[in-house]
């Protein structure tokens, strides 16, 4: 009744304060309409025991009216809910999307007038078998406006659940996602909010990096400023200081809100009172963008020695001394080649920020989230590994001309591509950075990756003195590359395996007999080049096709499992850990992640670890994110990562977690929780 109560009153002072504008142009009602029609979607209908399931109210404004954020502005009541659930069943709070505003009469609403959802976590008891039914009913009270009229209106929504494997369909998934994308995104650290007279200034924890356009603060609830007053924002190092008149009567304490920063985007903080700095400096957000950009070129460098890259470099380095190129000719190879491995990148880049823009939450490498992308992969290593082996030559393109240029920029492209897979040292903040950055400071981050890339061999094309140094062409370059080949088929022999993990037993089957089609055809054409014959790539050329159409068949696996369940990472599984006063080692790793897996074979899975994680009693959280799990891909951005690894260290009692570098030693973590 008091929900009702407010509603009504507030359809009251509504109607009101727009009297003269409603005497002549209010629409007539019709009895029992219904003007924000809303509807119940689960994200699974089958959810595991044990579990979280995600549910949206998706709701769409009849034209020319609206609904209100949790905070209606001076003018606005938010949703209420009141659920039905089963027993041992529990229902979150509402979550909001990102509000627009909208002033009428002088007042400042926190509106929705386009179709929007709410969502919320129902929690599902352990326990509970297969096939059990959950019905799931709720009751929604709100309010629902026009520029000139409001009307209460109360609608009841129910869905069916039954417990099973929580299967999630991929067109329901992409809907969530962009629900999800609708959201606010938490910012890491409190602010702090200042009174002075009739003045409130709030001072939020924004890097420098961030771009933000048409900022304006929407309060999580009244009595802190004045709605329908115009807002001011400077930059301060890695804080955004608002000033904005204050309420009438200022209600004093600890706030929240979430600050827009452009259309539809939005960043949910937390703010304590205290004291601000006056002194705006604006000066360090270009900084900050070159200090991302510099991390994406030594993050680049470091991705050369990797095995499925280092030969790649080295035998394009040494065809600079076989040739004994001029000056003229190792420049254009060098550009060749950085332009090659730099449009990778920077496409790579392209196709990343679209999908999050559509609401994915895709990360860094996540083309080998699919099993097709490892299949033709697995092609290419095999087809380069048998190459340098001496199976067969790479014919050179007529068009290329005599300084290579299409060859060296074919095999820039290349090497970018396979060498993508996993972040490394100063790569993962630089990548991270790049996704709050705007479209023009991220694209070159990423563009920064591609030159640390290309810049061993664009070092040797530019200074001279460097080619002088590499050794002279001879017989020992034949056994180089046959000996460059082996860790080349050990990338193979690990993409077979990851295929597996992808796409189990039945995929990888289908992936080796890709491979060994493909080489019977590498095989055949090494034959009639040996023997002088003309054509001699076709045999390669054909079987290659048919290995194509063969891979891009792989689906995935449904629910491979791939870590015990008492070490799966759930949010849930951390706040529980973490209620208990318990250590938690948190790390978040992929198959198709080098980096990660030697990371856990040289540290995290060593005998000596493990004893002391038993001693401390510290808990370890395993988050797989091979298949690109949307939930785990929010949880990795909102520590600042673009992909994996990623590792986490939580103390008891501290608020946010130690994040640990991304090269472990077994002495670092034999420290934690001593």
């Amino acid at each position: 009744m008091r929900g009702w109560f407010y509603i009504l009153m507030t359809a009251l002072f509504m109607m009101v304060a727009t009297a003269p504008v409603m005497a002549d142009s209010a629409p007539p009602l019709a009895p029992g309409a219904i003007h924000l029609p809303m509807r119940l979607v689960p994200e699974t209908a089958t959810p595991r025991a044990g579990s979280t399931v995600t549910l949206a109210i998706a709701a769409t404004p009849d034209k020319g009216w609206h609904g209100y954020w949790k905070n209606g502005g001076d003018a606005g009541l938010p949703t209420e809910a009141h659920w039905t659930l089963p027993s041992g069943v529990t229902a979150g709070a509402l979550r909001y999307p990102v509000p627009g505003r909208l002033k009428i009469a002088g007042l400042m609403n926190y509106v929705y007038e386009r179709p929007f959802a709410l969502l919320v976590d129902l929690s599902v008891p352990a326990g509970l078998k297969a096939g059990t039914a959950l019905p799931v009913s709720v009751k929604l009270d709100y309010l629902v406006c026009t520029d000139t009229i409001c009307v209460p209106e109360s609608q009841t929504l129910s869905t069916r659940l039954t417990v099973g494997d929580g299967a999630i369909d991929p067109a329901v998934r992409a809907e969530f996602d962009r629900w999800r994308a609708a959201l606010p995104k938490p910012l890491g650290g409190e602010g702090v909010i200042e009174t002075q007279g009739k003045t409130v200034r709030i001072a939020v924890p924004l890097p420098a990096a961030v771009g933000v356009e048409d900022a304006y603060f929407f309060p999580d609830r009244s009595g802190i400023i004045d709605h329908a007053a115009d807002q001011a924002l400077v930059r301060q190092g890695d804080q955004a200081i608002l000033t904005i008149p204050a309420a009438a009567v200022p209600t004093p304490g600890p706030m929240s809100g979430v600050l827009s920063i452009g259309e539809g985007k939005g960043l949910a903080f937390t703010a304590k009172p205290g004291a601000i700095a006056g002194a705006a400096d604006t000066s360090k957000g270009f900084g900050a963008i070159v200090l991302a950009f510099l991390g994406a070129v030594l993050g680049g460098l470091l991705l050369n020695i990797m095995p499925c890259v280092f030969p790649i470099l080295s035998l394009k380095a040494l065809s600079l001394a076989r040739g004994g190129a001029d000056e003229r000719h190792a420049r254009t190879e060098a550009f060749a080649y950085t332009a090659g491995v730099v449009l990778v990148c920077v496409g790579l880049g392209v196709i990343l920020l679209a999908l999050r823009a559509g609401g994915q939450s895709a990360g860094w490498a996540f083309q080998l989230q699919d099993p097709r992308v490892i299949g033709v992969l697995l092609l290419l290593v095999a087809g380069i590994a048998f190459n340098l082996a001496g199976l067969f030559e790479l014919p050179t393109p007529a068009f290329a001309g005599r300084s290579g240029a299409m060859g060296s920029f074919a095999t820039g492209a290349l090497a970018a591509f396979v060498a993508t897979p996993c972040s490394g040292p100063f790569m993962a903040g630089a990548l991270g950075a790049a996704l709050v950055l705007p479209a023009a400071a991220a694209l070159a981050v990423f563009a920064g990756l591609g030159i640390g890339i290309a810049l061993p061999f664009l070092a040797i094309g530019f200074i001279p003195a460097l080619r002088r140094r590499l050794p002279k062409p001879g017989m020992w370059m034949v056994r180089l590359r046959h000996i460059l080949s082996v860790p080349m088929f050990l990338t193979a022999l690990a993409l077979a395996w990851i295929l597996g993990q992808e796409a189990g037993v039945t995929g990888m089957t289908l992936g080796l007999a890709a491979a060994l089609l493909a080489s019977l055809g590498f095989w055949w054409t090494g034959l009639r080049q040996h023997g002088g014959k003309g054509r001699a790539f076709w045999p390669a050329l054909v079987m290659l096709v048919l290995a194509v159409a063969i891979v891009v068949t792989v689906k995935p696996a449904a629910a491979i499992a791939k870590s015990a369940a008492d070490t799966a990472f759930t949010e849930a599984k951390l706040d529980s850990l973490r209620k208990e006063g318990r250590p938690v080692f948190a790390y978040f790793t992929a198959d198709w992640c080098l980096s990660c897996k030697v990371n856990e074979a040289a540290a995290i899975e060593r005998s000596s670890v493990r004893d002391a994680f038993a001693r401390n009693k510290v808990a370890v959280l395993v988050g797989d994110w091979t298949d690109g799990d949307p939930v785990l891909g929010r949880f990795i951005e909102r520590h600042n990562r673009a992909g994996v690894p990623l590792y986490l260290y939580y103390a008891p009692g501290a608020k946010e977690p130690q994040v640990l570098p991304q090269v472990l030693t077994p002495s670092m973590l034999e420290k934690l929780g001593a």
